[in-house]
Order: structure tokens, then sequence, then C-alpha cells
């Protein structure tokens, strides 16, 4: 089974040879942690983790759909915080992402994420076509 990239317009790629976005083999699909994003020292969403968590799950879906797929076709999502108290405001823009019965997930607060001001990072696992 052969492995391949998938890019999106709607998500920046990362520097070469650093990582990739998203890989599908077979069925499966595979999307690295995403975060909302940053120029310019300048958080996406800015404070608020609403926004922040809403424009991840939009680069996840733009992602899963460049693979052919649909939000309902992942299967396990990580999401890691900075601040667990602000859980609600993360589960609340994932609830505008899926429909039915959610993916498995798991909710990790860290110390911190790639860049100072980043409050959620997102991991996402799932099978192509299974939703059907």
């Amino acid at each position: 089974m052969a492995m391949k990239r998938i890019y999106s317009d709607q998500v920046s790629e990362p520097q070469a040879e650093t990582w990739s976005n998203c890989k599908v083999a077979g069925d499966f699909i595979q999307i690295a942690g995403c975060v909302s994003g940053y120029e310019n020292d300048v958080i996406a969403g800015g404070d608020d983790v609403y926004e922040q968590a809403r424009i991840t799950f939009t680069k996840i879906k733009n992602l899963v759909e460049a693979a052919g797929g649909v939000m309902d076709d992942l299967i396990k999502v990580t999401i890691f915080v900075t601040d667990i108290t602000r859980r609600e405001e993360v589960w609340k823009a994932r609830r505008e992402f899926f429909t039915g019965d959610f993916p498995c997930s798991t909710l990790v607060e860290v110390s911190a994420l790639a860049r100072p001001g980043l409050a959620v990072e997102v991991e996402a696992h799932g099978f192509l076509g299974s939703s059907k």
C-alpha cells in the first residue's frame, strides 16, 4: 500500500524536511498536530481559545476533504491545550465539525505548544469513507 502526502490550498505547509501535515496510506488518514497558525509572532485567533480551536478544526477539515473524506471519517482526535480549564471552549468548536457519533477523543494539558500564545493543538486519525 502506497503512502501519499496530502496538500490543501487552505492549509500552509511546514518548512521542507520538517514534517507532513497529512498522509494517507490506503484508506487510513493521519493528520499531524495542527494549530490555528501564526505569522510574524501573531497567533491566529489571538487569546480566544474557541477561535483558535475553530481555526484548527477548519484546517483539519480542509485536509480531510483534500484527501477525499469528510470529518465524520475521523475515528480519533487528540487535543492538546495549555489551560484545561478552558476545555469547554474547545469542545464548543469541536461540536461545529462533527455529526452523529463523535470520534474518540483524548484531551491533554501541556505546559506549552510550539509558539508562545498557542493554546490548542489537534491531531487526528481516521479511515476515508468509513462514515458512509
